[in-house]
């Protein structure tokens, strides 16, 4: 058992108590012998932050090619180097990712990429809680597009073995302009088969929303909800920046959840997602911050700030994204949206578990903590627990060794760049 103790959050002081990786208890908790104890006396405690959307071996690609449209980036950057990658490299850049949420009180977060076996490795070594999905792209090509769907399976069916409760499996078909409606309809039937949820990039650029009008002649949801895609599966969609209203009633109608990732979209020039008024379609909302090719941090404290002020500003009303809301979105929207018992610190939820020393100027006067975790802190927290297991400890990781991940990360950087 592990109990946190004498811990400030929500307004008042309280004990945490753990056992296996649930909260079992908050209030006052008599502490015993056999109890590992976590003084949380000058600690603030939070629920862990849920990341939606995320490349994460991508932390090999931070700094790579700024300041680019979005299809001059892929085309002429990440896709050439991506051809390079291998089981090790992902691994590693995996490794160096998880060391960056872990330090940033991100517990969960949800992928897709490739060479999924290196990403689970580093993922179950980290102690972090992950789904994650093989991206699938076939570029309307038969050969590829069996292909694909054959990796997607395996990927699935290897994680589900791996009997890690950590790591769950999805499906990550790219967007509806690289891949078939052929790849699509069959990604619904096998999320159906396995029940997993799907993650998808959707209406990310006017330039991709134009391309999928031309081949289907209707907008991106629109073409999707034609043949059912949305029907009987969760469907997690990233970006969500161009939307028509008819697609807003088909997000609301189909129950899929936006992953909101404002600063890849400023950063990428792809323009704002109407999160006002999807919030007002009861729709919901969460947070990710893309791959750190396009970001290029997977800090998501920096994107619940930003979300709570763009929305301000664009709309020229401050009334806009409360900061609670906000952080709602980086933690109990995620876990609606991925179907976990997290994002929540409540008797009966999973122990993901983030501890802030409150001696920070950025926190201070505590009466206002809820506005400082969104409007002035920098991210970086002491404690980390997931899953009911100490991952980092007073800023320390403990189940990763960071000066060696440094080393091998920087090796695999010029092994892209040869």
């Amino acid at each position: 058992m592990l109990l946190i103790k004498n811990v400030f959050f929500n307004g008042k002081r309280r004990d945490i108590l753990i056992e296996g990786n649930r909260i079992v208890k908050i209030g006052e908790v008599k502490r015993e012998e056999e109890m590992e104890v976590i003084d949380g006396s000058k600690k603030i405690a939070i629920p862990g932050l849920i990341n939606t959307h995320t490349h994460i071996p991508m932390t090999l690609f931070r700094g790579v090619a700024d300041d680019l449209p979005l299809m001059e980036w892929l085309n002429n950057y990440i896709w050439p180097m991506e051809a390079k990658l291998n089981e090790e490299i992902v691994y590693y850049g995996t490794l160096l990712g998880c060391i960056e949420m872990i330090k940033t009180g991100t517990t969960t977060f949800n992928d897709m990429y490739f060479y999924l076996e290196g990403i689970a490795k580093a993922v179950e070594e980290s102690g972090l809680r992950a789904f994650l999905a093989y991206g699938m792209i076939d570029l309307f090509d038969e050969e590829k597009r069996e292909k694909e769907l054959k990796n997607a399976e395996k990927y699935i069916e290897y994680l589900n073995k791996l009997g890690c409760e950590r790591i769950k499996p999805a499906l990550g078909p790219h967007a509806p302009y690289t891949c078939s409606k052929e790849l699509l309809a069959e990604v619904n039937k096998l999320a159906k088969k396995y029940s997993v949820p799907i993650h998808i990039h959707m209406n990310e650029t006017l330039e991709e929303i134009k391309r999928v009008k031309e081949l289907t002649g209707m907008k991106p949801f629109e073409y999707l909800n034609s043949f059912k895609f949305f029907d009987g599966v969760k469907v997690i969609a990233a970006h969500c920046v161009h939307l028509s209203d008819e697609e807003i009633k088909i997000i609301k109608e189909k129950g899929v959840n936006v992953s909101h990732n404002p600063i890849s979209n400023l950063k990428l020039a792809s323009g704002v997602a109407p999160i006002p008024k999807l919030l007002k379609e009861g729709i919901n909302i969460t947070l990710g911050t893309d791959g750190c090719g396009s970001n290029n941090n997977v800090n998501l404290f920096e994107e619940i700030k930003v979300c709570a002020i763009l929305h301000k500003g664009v709309n020229l009303d401050p009334t806009l994204i409360k900061a609670d809301e906000a952080f709602n979105f980086a933690t109990i929207n995620g876990a609606k949206a991925l179907d976990i018992n997290a994002g929540k610190l409540e008797e009966g939820a999973l122990a993901d578990i983030v501890l802030i020393n409150k001696d920070n100027p950025t926190l201070q006067p505590l009466e206002n903590i809820s506005s400082h975790l969104v409007y002035s802190f920098n991210g970086f927290v002491d404690d980390v627990i997931i899953d009911g297991n100490v991952v980092m400890r007073d800023g320390k990781i403990l189940t990763i060794d960071e000066e060696k991940v440094y080393e091998e990360a920087e090796k695999a950087y010029y092994r892209l760049k040869e």
